[in-house]
């Protein structure tokens, strides 16, 4: 009998790649039709990116569209970078997710945490960050804020900081905990819950609340919370050398073409990880996410969220109404441009400034995943109506 004595290094390899395999799903594809989607409505989407690629509105993208747990249609276009050489862009490749970071890894994070009774939503933000300075207005102090605060954008906190002046103080790359002391002691621009001002600030603290009462990274929580369990091989935080190279480039700085390497100068200063942006990940992988929250945060008999603490990130928040936005998730905001005129206002999504977002609705169980590389090479395009006529197009081609 013959034996056969496989290199110890190509067992290695072999054992790694099927590994991967195993771990890795996907959604299936099928033709629109069977899931109630008119084909000939959906193909409207070639010309619509096309014709925006042409116009350098976009290098390229890549668009999934997916109802009732499959994928109807998901195609590229275009291309994944434009210097220094041209490289066509494919659908399997990975984006700098931006602020979609901000619901699918953070407020999904807090939530389990909640879940596991380990956090409430009316928690004080001095509880874990001791250093949270309160609004001061002409009467005095106001109230605490309150995790919810964080969540919805209504703490008062400002958008930005300034990255220099971070930088002077605490190196590069920054702590966490550092930046989060800085952050914790800026003037706050409104009492809590009177305001929405859409603010990275807040979701780089729950980054560190999420640390603080779990004792792991963002990063690493999320990774075993939430990726890992639904197979979502193709997201992460600081992508590795080998996967680098399927990232797509977001902008060229005079330091070099960013290409795996998160573009939020923030998360940049803070290496990488963090709660407001830093998230890599694939239209495939964004389908399986996007599945897990419309089948009420269970996918493939693997439950990352419950039903109820589902309905309580999705819906808009009831004591800033006003605000039009839910925990984490955008609902009704002036930001909602990916939900499109047809789209009803019980759905829900998110942006990123790359020009990435994730639009999901449960009235017709769909969802729209449209991933743009606008802000390569020289942060000059835009893609809020792109987003809307994309939203369209696809809300018109459902049938039932």
């Amino acid at each position: 009998m013959n034996r056969v004595f496989l290199n110890p290094k190509r067992l290695g390899l072999f054992l790694i790649i099927t590994l991967f395999l195993l771990g890795s799903r996907s959604l299936p594809e099928v033709d629109p039709g069977e899931v109630g989607l008119a084909a000939n409505q959906l193909n409207r989407l070639e010309n619509l990116l096309k014709a925006a690629i042409e116009a350098r509105t976009i290098p390229g993208a890549v668009i999934c569209v997916g109802r009732k747990g499959k994928i109807a249609y998901w195609r590229a276009f275009g291309w994944s970078q434009l210097v220094p050489f041209k490289k066509k862009m494919t659908r399997e490749m990975i984006f700098d997710l931006a602020s979609l970071t901000k619901p699918i890894a953070t407020a999904t994070s807090v939530m389990i945490l909640v879940e596991q009774g380990k956090l409430r939503l009316k928690d004080k933000v001095k509880k874990y960050i001791p250093e949270f300075r309160k609004y001061q207005g002409e009467e005095g102090a106001g109230e605490e804020a309150l995790i919810w605060h964080l969540l919805t954008h209504t703490s008062g906190l400002p958008p930005y900081a300034q990255v220099e002046k971070i930088e002077k103080l605490y190196g590069r790359p920054c702590q966490l905990e550092e930046m989060v002391e800085y952050i914790a002691r800026l003037e706050k621009l409104a009492p809590p819950g009177q305001e929405f001002r859409y603010s990275c600030l807040g979701f780089i603290s729950l980054a560190y609340i999420v640390e603080k009462v779990s004792g792991e990274k963002l990063a690493d929580f999320a990774q075993r919370h939430i990726f890992q369990p639904l197979g979502m091989t193709r997201t992460f935080f600081r992508p590795s050398r080998e996967m680098k190279s399927q990232c797509v480039p977001t902008e060229k700085l005079p330091t070099g073409l960013l290409q795996g390497v998160v573009h939020d100068p923030l998360a940049r200063l803070l290496g990488g990880v963090s709660g407001n942006a830093g998230l890599f990940s694939s239209a495939g992988d964004l389908a399986l996410f996007a599945q897990m929250m419309l089948n009420q945060g269970c996918l493939n008999g693997v439950r990352i969220l419950s039903p109820l603490s589902v309905r309580r990130l999705t819906e808009v928040y009831p004591a800033v109404s006003f605000s039009g936005r839910g925990l984490g998730w955008d609902i009704n905001s002036s930001y909602a441009s990916p939900r499109g005129d047809l789209f009803s206002l019980g759905s829900y999504g998110h942006t990123g400034y790359t020009g990435t977002s994730l639009w999901i609705d449960p009235e017709t169980q769909s969802f729209v995943i449209l991933l743009t590389n606008r802000v390569h090479p020289e942060d000059k395009g835009s893609v809020t109506s792109l987003r809307s006529r994309v939203a369209n197009v696809v809300a018109a081609a459902i049938l039932d």
